[in-house]
């Protein structure tokens, strides 16, 4: 794929941004579109591998050599026909996956990857300019309806894939806006909601119908959903926090990450937020707890908010610039990396753990205490040894905590049907997404934990390839995950 010998002439090329100085004072989006003749320069770099891993690293199967090459040889109306074929949402995916089909790459191996995730955005990007993306409403309808319950990733990737099989999909979603994470948890810096809009409305032209501000289980019960559709999918997220119970908890000014990205997100959305519920880090010295993207994502938002100072905790030591032994490749590489929001300032501190909070005598933090830890390995568990000495307290006027989820919420929407649950609290499916309730579907985060948006699209394209069997008795949907 690509010119045979791109791969030894052509070096891979970082994806331009906006100067730091500009973009912290906006929430404009970080990256720059890139130059044709340099994505197809990148194209060109893909390998004829003989056997391609990156279909292996990414759940979706993405046809990555093919559209690679054929944006090598300009054919980007027929590179946005294969980018299609295995992904609603490429415009999503492009900008908010960690491309674990890169850290599959054979190129990997002793090189650089191609920059597949570049060249996939730069494709569906040229696709909506030229207007080669339009509805798709089937040619003909089943008579059967599909409720979705959740209308992040794999809701929409559910709807989508039932809408083109010709059942009636009404999308309900418990925001006043339709998105899920998408709208409301992904800062306008990583994803201008202009790209989530445009999608949502080729889908309702397409016949998807959007219900927002119903919360299934309080405002409408799940068992009427039952009763009025002929099958229903869940696919509410996994949005049970992750919480840190340590002296001082209860203090102002401690705060989950998504509660803190949610309302910078309304404000971002022209939403006029009481100053008095509004999380702001402007002017204070702010601490983000949790290492991964949605740390990142606070952490930006915090640089634009105007905050004094931005530090970032993490329990697990920094990881190696290189692959180490005991990660080689086709695993996803547990490298050090710097994203766009790191670009922009504050600090990183790895092997530290919380002891407590320190309040200011007005029931405000106004501290962090913590300590340093070693990670050791044995019998096959993971602990984390406090180091003697090296307790240190840093300022704490506003904590974020991004440290993950634990699973779906515990709320009516679980508990209504008494769903059976795995042993990680994630909702229980068949092999064909049936959840233990008959005509109950789910996928996602609900039923697989927080995991990336690939994941989320593949099983909502698997699910909905469950359900139209259910309802049909077979099924041309395609399916990534069976």
């Amino acid at each position: 794929m690509g010119k045979i010998t791109g791969f030894l002439e052509i070096k891979r090329t970082k994806h331009q941004t906006r100067p730091v100085e500009e973009r912290i004072r906006d929430w404009r989006e970080v990256y720059l579109p890139s130059e044709t003749a340099d994505l197809q320069a990148q194209g060109a770099r893909c390998m004829d591998c003989g056997i391609p891993f990156c279909h292996q690293g990414c759940p979706l199967g993405n046809l990555v050599p093919d559209w690679n090459d054929l944006v090598y040889r300009d054919r980007w109306r027929a590179a946005i026909d294969r980018l299609h074929a295995t992904n609603n949402f490429p415009e999503f995916t492009g900008r908010l996956c960690p491309a674990p089909c890169e850290g599959s790459c054979v190129l990997g191996i002793n090189d650089d990857p191609v920059t597949i995730k570049d060249i996939e955005v730069a494709i569906v990007e040229r696709a909506w300019d030229e207007g080669w993306v339009g509805s798709e409403p089937p040619a003909t309808r089943t008579g059967k309806q599909v409720a979705v319950v959740g209308s992040g990733p794999a809701g929409l990737a559910a709807a989508d894939q039932l809408n083109r099989a010709g059942h009636s999909v009404t999308v309900f979603e418990r925001s006043d806006r339709i998105g899920g994470l998408l709208r409301y948890g992904i800062p306008e810096f990583k994803m201008e909601k202009r790209v989530l809009e445009r999608r949502l409305a080729v889908m309702a032209e397409g016949g998807v119908t959007f219900r927002p501000g119903v919360d299934v289980g309080t405002d409408i019960p799940l068992s009427r959903l039952r009763e009025q559709y002929d099958a229903v999918l869940l696919a509410a997220g996994a949005g049970w926090p992750r919480d840190l119970p340590v002296p001082g908890r209860e203090l102002q000014g401690i705060h989950f990450a998504m509660e803190y990205l949610t309302l910078q997100n309304r404000r971002c959305e022209g939403d006029a937020v009481p100053d008095d519920r509004f999380i702001t880090a402007g002017g204070k010295h702010v601490i983000v707890i949790g290492g991964g993207d949605t740390g990142a994502d606070c952490v930006g938002t915090a640089h634009r908010q105007g905050a004094r100072s931005v530090t970032q905790l993490e329990l697990l030591p920094k990881p190696p610039v290189e692959r180490a032994p005991d990660n080689p490749w086709p695993q996803w590489p547990n490298i050090f990396r710097v994203s766009p929001a790191h670009e922009e300032g504050g600090e990183r501190l790895y092997s530290v753990s919380t002891e407590r909070f320190v309040g200011d005598g007005q029931g405000r933090v106004r501290a962090l205490q913590a300590v340093k830890v070693e990670m050791v390995r044995a019998d096959g568990r993971v602990r984390f040894d406090l180091v003697a000495g090296t307790a240190f307290e840093i300022p704490a006027e506003l904590v974020l905590l991004a440290m993950g989820f634990l699973g779906p919420e515990r709320g009516p929407l679980v508990a209504e049907l008494g769903l059976r649950l795995t042993e990680r609290g994630n909702v229980w499916r068949d092999g064909r997404w049936m959840t233990s309730v008959p005509g109950v579907f789910t996928a996602g985060d609900m039923q697989r934990g927080q995991s990336l948006i690939v994941w989320a699209i593949a099983e909502g394209r698997s699910a909905a390839r469950g359900i139209d069997h259910y309802l049909t008795g077979q099924s041309a949907l395609p399916a990534p995950l069976e």
